[in-house]
């Protein structure tokens, strides 16, 4: 790993080799010194035909680690920028620590690759807002590489001996550069989408492209022109009719030649469309932001010493566009006395942008080195480490061994191995004392067992006949004599009494597992609302149990006593009780007001008491618990035949009548007194459909015994507390 403070920038391009040593200013933060440099041109330009691109790369590492030694310093190279991809995408008002998350997800769906054969990073942009954890319309930056375009820019350095430490897109490193150099001041203030400052247009002229970054010191965009300084050359060599070689002569050096017009004449096309390229581009991102404002625009690249480039870019943007002659925070030393260094000033700006990313002193710090090379490397350099603690781990062992042995030499005597033989002794009658007692201990869990499953055959008979008693008596009924009611639709409609027409019931391994959790959210608004409200909800019937609220722990004390095994049942029925006169107690409101209520709070007469003496049991006791309204229906109209329906034994107006059959009556031939005129037995009333359900835990008479003996103790002794607390001193006395 790297041992100084120094880092080298290398931008292998398509027509030379550039790269810079660098290493933090000691005085002054926002100055990094040149420490040395490097240009290496190669003999033929790599896209130039018949040039064998891997063996020119390879000679020129060659010389460049002739000249220069890299040991100990870390190492930052750049990618075209279209060998990449490059992604800003805004994200919601979301949590800070969230924001990984959504990342990773955007990724998926912005890299048209899988994950798994790209190596990506991302980076949340700066000038954005964050309160109470939460980030306000972060903009996050995500740039991702094919692992195999990965693999082909490290291996000519990995042939070289030269470990790489950060690998950038080459557009990024423009960035970083434009930010410290160029727009450091701009950092210190706050950043205002809606009025941001204005933007900087760095145009990098390439061999074979041209990068368009656009920034304002927050945010960044680029693009990639497919045009670059051989399309000129190319140019020359089609309209002159010239070896490719021979027009990139005469392209540098196009002011001495014979016929300057007919060069640049040759070359318009290529002018031409560059222009309209940036134009558009520049165009597009204006239109993407609303808000942005141009500046200044500053131009990169050995190519823009074309003659008459910058002229014409400057007179057709309608913007002066300026080359960089001098870096204002790159302090180069003896370096900037070098020829060498200063007229090739516009290629160095990559190596720049590289060397603030090493120093850790760049806006975009994304490194797309693969993660399983910087892993490798971490446990290359922790080897050294890792020998010498196992080799003083071995030592210590060896020690403590020594000392064992020492210790154990000095106690290996004669009455030392009495004593172990009598503590075996000892020992071995421990053990057999322990196992007769384990065989006592399980003899009786069997004895006790069999004696509970005994008494359970016995209780168990009456458990459902107590269960159907319990019911029947929670079921509301019209407590009036015959004779007072009156077969008449607002009579019946004013009746205390609701209708079973099926009882069902399931059993379950575990009610609170796989009933309770499954209807819980159901069951807390059913429950919750009262008699206010519809109970609404999740439905949630016997013949249906996989769906239902989620279950939440804290629904009424957790599980409310339903982790174990037991009984749903469920109740069919309907009631009349939908009076116009009384609409605070109808429809669901009358069932929670009496069957819900009454399974909740009533009891049961059972002969639990002594002698068995009929004596009242609560629902609770006998297991019963969580009833709720399952499902409902709206209002419906029924018409009925109260004869057909109510049979022999009632009669309309409160007179006993006989029908069907038999002397004097019958619809044929009914006997009724003279003068009076039959009532109609067909009436309308407001039907409600209901189905209820509870869950019912096993629990035979010798549970509930013990049980009431368990709160009988407890209610004493917190008699006993309270009088203690009444008459202090009485406490004293005892």
């Amino acid at each position: 790993m790297a041992g100084s403070n120094a880092v080298w920038g290398i931008d292998i391009g398509q027509c030379a080799l550039k790269a810079l040593q660098c290493r933090p200013h000691e005085k002054d933060p926002n100055q990094i010194v040149v420490e040395s440099f490097d240009y290496i041109e190669y003999p033929k330009i790599l896209s130039q035909p018949e040039a064998d691109a891997e063996e020119l790369v390879r000679e020129a590492l060659e010389t460049f680690i002739e000249r220069n030694d890299l040991t100990g310093d870390r190492v930052a190279i750049s990618v075209a920028g279209q060998s990449g991809l490059a992604r800003f995408i805004k994200l919601p008002p979301v949590e800070s620590k969230k924001i990984p998350d959504i990342v990773k997800y955007e990724a998926r769906q912005q890299i048209p690759f899988a994950l798994e054969d790209v190596v990506w990073d991302y980076q949340q942009l700066s000038g954005g807002s964050e309160e109470d954890g939460f980030a306000l319309e972060p903009e996050v930056g995500l740039f991702a590489m094919k692992r195999d375009q990965v693999a082909r820019a490290l291996k000519p350095l990995e042939d070289a001996g030269i470990e790489v430490d950060f690998i950038q897109l080459m557009p990024l490193a423009i960035y970083n550069y434009v930010c410290f150099d160029r727009l450091e001041d701009l950092q210190s203030q706050r950043y205002d989408p809606e009025n941001p400052p204005a933007s900087t247009v760095v145009i990098s002229l390439g061999t074979d492209t041209t990068d368009l970054v656009v920034t304002n010191g927050y945010r960044v965009w680029q693009r990639n022109i497919p045009i670059g300084g051989n399309h000129f050359t190319r140019a020359l060599s089609k309209e002159l009719k010239l070896t490719f070689v021979k027009a990139e002569h005469l392209k540098r050096n196009a002011t001495q030649a014979d016929d300057p017009k007919a060069v640049f004449q040759a070359m318009r096309p290529v002018f031409s469309d560059l222009l309209a390229e940036i134009q558009r581009s520049l165009g597009y991102f204006a239109s993407i932001n609303k808000a942005a404002k141009i500046g200044n625009m500053i131009v990169l690249g050995n190519a823009m010493k074309l003659p008459g480039l910058q002229r014409y870019l400057s007179q057709n943007l309608e913007q002066e566009v300026t080359p960089i002659e001098e870096f204002a925070h790159l302090s180069a030393g003896s370096n900037t006395s070098q020829t060498q260094f200063n007229q090739n000033i516009l290629s160095f700006a990559v190596s720049y942008g590289l060397c603030l990313q090493s120093l850790g002193k760049s806006e975009i710090r994304t490194n797309l080195l693969p993660e399983e090379i910087v892993r490798t490397r971490l446990v290359r350099a922790k080897k050294p480490w890792a020998v010498a603690g196992v080799a003083a781990l071995l030592m210590g062992m060896t020690f403590n061994y020594a000392m064992h042995v020492s210790a154990w030499r000095d106690t290996a005597t004669d009455e030392m191995k009495r004593a172990e033989t009598a503590l075996a002794s000892v020992q071995k009658k421990s053990a057999s004392y322990k196992s007769t007692s384990s065989d006592i201990h399980t003899s009786f869990d069997n004895i006790q067992e069999t004696g509970k499953k005994l008494v359970s055959n016995v209780e168990g008979r009456l458990l459902w006949l107590e269960l159907i008693k319990a019911v029947v008596a929670a079921i509301p009924r019209d407590e009036r004599p015959l004779d007072e009611r009156k077969e008449t639709a607002e009579d019946i409609s004013t009746r205390n009494e609701l209708h079973i027409v099926a009882m069902d019931q399931r059993h379950f391994g575990d009610l609170q597992g796989e009933w309770f959790s499954q209807v819980e959210s159901a069951y807390m608004v059913a429950r919750g609302q009262d008699n206010d409200q519809s109970a609404g909800g999740d439905e949630q019937e016997l013949g249906g149990m996989d769906t239902g609220g989620e279950s939440t722990s804290e629904a009424e004390g957790g599980d409310g006593g339903l982790s174990e095994k037991g009984w749903v049942v469920q109740l069919t029925g309907y009631h009349y009780h939908n009076s116009d006169q009384d609409k605070s107690n109808q429809t669901e409101r009358f069932v929670n007001n009496t069957l819900i209520k009454n399974l909740e709070e009533g009891s049961v007469e059972l002969p639990d008491g002594p002698n068995g003496e009929l004596i009242k049991t609560s629902f609770a006791d006998l297991g019963i618990s969580h009833p709720w309204l399952v499902k409902e229906s709206e209002i419906q109209t029924e018409t009925v035949d109260l004869e057909a329906s109510l049979g022999e034994t009632t009669g309309r107006g409160g007179r006993s009548r006989q029908r069907y059959g038999g002397e004097g009556t019958g619809r044929e031939g009914a006997a009724v007194a003279d003068g009076e005129e039959e009532e109609s037995s067909i009436v309308t009333l407001k039907k409600y459909n209901f189905v209820v359900q509870f869950a019912w835990i096993e629990t035979p008479k010798s549970v509930r015994l013990e049980k009431a003996a368990t709160r009988r103790q407890q209610e004493d002794a917190a008699r006993a507390d309270t009088a203690s607390v009444d008459d202090p001193q009485s406490s004293e006395l005892r």
